[in-house]
């Protein structure tokens, strides 16, 4: 005779949902990984195709699970890829804010000294952040024009407004010219360099021996110091006799720019006996400079012996393609 009057047997999953069940199951023993998250995207799914709403984290482990996995498994390298560009924009910031002190009316020769201490700042933050792009392995496309484009402002725009309230506002038309000038310079020599510096898809190559142009930063930097040394001199430099000095430097370092000069990258120095007297000589003609005039000289020291090696360098340059111009000529006139 069929008992109904049975007892039912005790169970410690009693009112578990058996496909709840074999899902918290599933992930957390048999199943891989991959096959788990498909588990949880196909209820997701059907959440979403019938309009109810989702069980909470604590029915299914398996979605809390999920999402923890998803956010140890974030990418570092993607992580690092903001370092370069936050350094980028540090740049930017300093020559915002140059412009912002030095393009007042009001600013006289100590807004002056701050904001060429500002575009000092730039400089170094534009040395460090390629350097920390090879460091981390995050050089890209995006990062090369980041780059030029935060040169345009700190080192174009900047140091050419910069200059200009200095000393060229007293030429009105000439200074107004030549300041522009400096800015178009800059921006050309950017294009530029971008060109040459990435392949046809955009991605950036390795730097090589020699930049054809005189980069921004040393050009700017030639301004910059000046206004530096100015302040260190008690306004010397600012006077009107050297009006014209000055928008004639700001000339020639804006041509240089866009010229085809060949100037060092110094990305290739190896420990010669080339490098040690180099090193040498820069370490003794600045304790002199240091010595002789001011401390604050010896930046612009430096800056203008780059720009003196690679004028060096491209005439030297131009020697040896004449002299093997002529031997050329030579050679067929004797065969001749």
């Amino acid at each position: 005779m069929r008992r109904h009057d049975q007892e039912p047997l005790d169970s410690p999953d009693e009112g578990v949902d058996p496909a709840e069940e074999s899902l918290d199951s599933a992930t957390d023993h048999d199943l891989p990984e991959s096959e788990a998250e498909d588990l949880e995207s196909m209820t997701e799914g059907l959440d979403s195709a019938t309009g109810l709403e989702p069980p909470s984290e604590e029915l299914f482990p398996a979605r809390r699970r999920g999402r923890a996995r998803r956010l140890r498994r974030l990418d570092l390298r993607k992580t690092l890829f903001v370092l370069p560009n936050a350094i980028t924009l540090a740049s930017v910031f300093c020559g915002f804010n140059a412009i912002r002190v030095a393009g007042t009316p009001e600013a006289d020769a100590s807004d002056f000294y701050r904001a060429a201490v500002l575009l000092i700042f730039a400089m170094l933050f534009d040395l460090m952040d390629g350097r920390v792009a090879r460091l981390t392995k995050t050089q890209s496309a995006f990062g090369l024009q980041l780059d030029s484009l935060a040169d345009v402002i700190s080192f174009g725009l900047a140091p050419a407004i910069l200059v200009y309230q200095w000393v060229l506002y007293r030429l009105p038309m000439a200074g107004l010219l030549t300041a522009f000038l400096f800015v178009a310079c800059a921006c050309i020599r950017l294009a530029r360099f971008n060109v040459l510096s990435s392949t046809d898809t955009g991605a950036p190559v390795k730097p090589g021996k020699y930049i054809i142009g005189l980069p921004t930063p040393p050009a700017a930097g030639i301004l910059i110091s000046l206004v530096v040394a100015n302040h260190a001199v008690g306004g010397a430099l600012g006077d009107e006799r050297y009006t014209i000095g000055i928008l004639v430097m700001t000339v020639v370092l804006s041509l240089l720019m866009v010229s085809n000069v060949r100037f060092r990258s110094f990305k290739d120095l190896r420990l010669n006996t080339g490098t040690l007297l180099l090193v040498l000589f820069v370490i003794t003609s600045s304790a002199f400079v240091w010595q002789r005039f001011k401390p604050q000289f010896v930046l612009v020291w430096l800056l203008c012996f780059y720009v003196l090696i690679g004028l060096l360098e491209g005439l030297r340059s131009i020697a040896a393609r004449l002299a093997r111009m002529g031997s050329r000529e030579s050679t067929s006139a004797d065969s001749g």
